[in-house]
């Protein structure tokens, strides 16, 4: 009988017990997939993978050690467990490191695994096909550089000496096309990319295709906008980056340094009034949902922002005790590293006016659709990069532009940003298209 994702968590903290540890957690992750992608209308790659790895980290007073592996053998186990200790020993003193106090008993159901089977191997190769003749389909496009579909599960498992035992599944079903349009040097390319949870709530194929192969002919003929201070409206596509800056600002790692343009700003005003920012662990199939952290914390609905004013850091056990704080529940690991604070379901309010309708507004200025490069202080918010997108000119997309340089003050453009109505739902940052006033163009 196969041996459980838990059964080996509950292994390796036996192990680390019996090593020296004086308290130990594990996480145990295991991944199926399968990956179909067509180019030229052949089969360019199929590919499936199964793997199952593991982490252990254990607590000696004040250090830690973590090491990881994939061989689950008795005397395997043994040897990482022995070797996590002899590594902690030697570690350097961390007086914030260590388990939670209490565990959570919180398990609800998601609804993250979709029930249905996984879509075969020559299913996948359909839905590609269909998504690349969608694609190529519109007047413009000369080539599909790839469409592809995937599906998959990834299974986790969490145990520690503390009494906490958890694990919970997710499914993944996807579509993603990147379509080129024109010919010699006057080609562009863009994509279209669709992930679910269930494979019943993912777009039909060609939706995905045709829109890849819309954005791409969009893009042809581009020229240099005018140079100046202009507004700027981030497509839905990209503005998630935007609050992400602002994610990052707040992050415990940062905050417990002390480096980060937010670092005074607790309850104060960042965002415009009537904005809030909501995270939601617990969103029913969610893109980024979850039960409990990876510290066996419960996760709970909270507001980040709320009115426009700051309210929260994002913190896991060790931030917080540094800080001098409770844990938000945000903890997030890999299996070869200690826990670090992290986000799961964001969601920014979103406005009453739709995207056309602020294009109206802002008259003459540029629509960013993608991004290249970043040059970002995070001490000062200090905010630099590379962009592509259209110009607006008398409230309307006047020509595509590329190789664009947009430069502005992040805490100043958080409290200016008007929202659209357009966000995606389905996205783990789910933003709509969002205008920032007076920000430096530069061509």
């Amino acid at each position: 009988m196969t041996e459980s994702n838990q059964d080996i968590a509950a292994r390796l903290i036996e192990a680390a017990k019996r090593a020296g540890a004086e308290s130990a957690d594990a996480l145990v992750v295991s991944s199926d997939s399968t990956f179909v992608g067509i180019a030229e209308s052949k089969l360019e790659e199929a590919e499936h993978a199964e793997s199952r790895d593991f982490g252990l980290r254990v607590l000696i007073g004040p250090r830690q050690a973590c090491v990881s592996s994939s061989n689950a053998s008795g005397d395997a186990v043994r040897e990482m467990a022995e070797r996590a200790v002899a590594i902690a020993r030697e570690a350097p003193e961390d007086p914030y490191c260590g388990l939670a106090d209490t565990v959570s008993a919180q398990n609800p159901n998601l609804d993250l695994v979709d029930s249905e089977a996984d879509p075969a191997p020559q299913t996948l190769e359909d839905m590609a096909r269909e998504a690349e003749a969608a694609a190529l389909a519109v007047t413009g496009v000369e080539q599909v550089e790839q469409a592809s579909a995937s599906t998959g599960r990834l299974d986790i498992a969490i145990a520690a000496t503390n009494g906490f035992v958890g694990g919970y599944g997710r499914t993944n079903r996807s579509v993603s096309v990147s379509a080129i349009a024109g010919t010699g040097l006057e080609r562009e390319r863009d994509w279209s990319s669709e992930a679910r949870r269930h494979r019943a709530d993912l777009p039909e194929p060609a939706v995905t295709g045709r829109l890849a192969g819309e954005r791409a002919v969009e893009r042809l003929h581009p020229r240099k906008p005018p140079s100046g201070a202009y507004p700027v409206l981030y497509d839905a596509r990209v503005a998630p980056g935007l609050v992400g800056h602002l994610l990052s600002a707040i992050n415990g790692t940062a905050i417990s340094r002390g480096a980060s343009w937010l670092l005074e700003a607790l309850e104060t005003q960042v965002l415009p009034l009537g904005m809030d920012i909501v995270e939601n662990p617990l969103l029913p199939r969610g893109p980024a949902s979850r039960p409990f952290d990876a510290e066996g914390m419960a996760s709970a609905k909270r507001a980040l922002v709320d009115d426009g004013v700051l309210t929260s850091w994002v913190l896991d056990l060790a931030t917080a005790r540094k800080l001098g704080l409770s844990s938000t529940g945000n903890a997030r690991r890999g299996t070869s590293a200690p826990p670090s604070p992290g986000t799961s379901n964001v969601r920014l309010t979103e406005g009453s006016r739709s995207r056309a309708d602020l294009i109206r507004e802002m008259k003459t200025g540029l629509i960013v659709t993608s991004m290249i490069g970043s040059s970002i202080n995070a001490t000062t918010g200090a905010y630099s990069r590379g962009a592509s997108g259209f110009w607006v000119e008398g409230g309307a997309i006047a020509y595509p532009v590329n190789e664009v340089t947009v430069a502005g003050s992040l805490p100043e453009m958080m409290r200016t940003l008007v929202p659209a109505n357009d966000a995606d739902p389905h996205r783990a940052i789910s933003t709509p298209s969002l205008l920032v006033e007076g920000l430096t163009v530069g061509a």
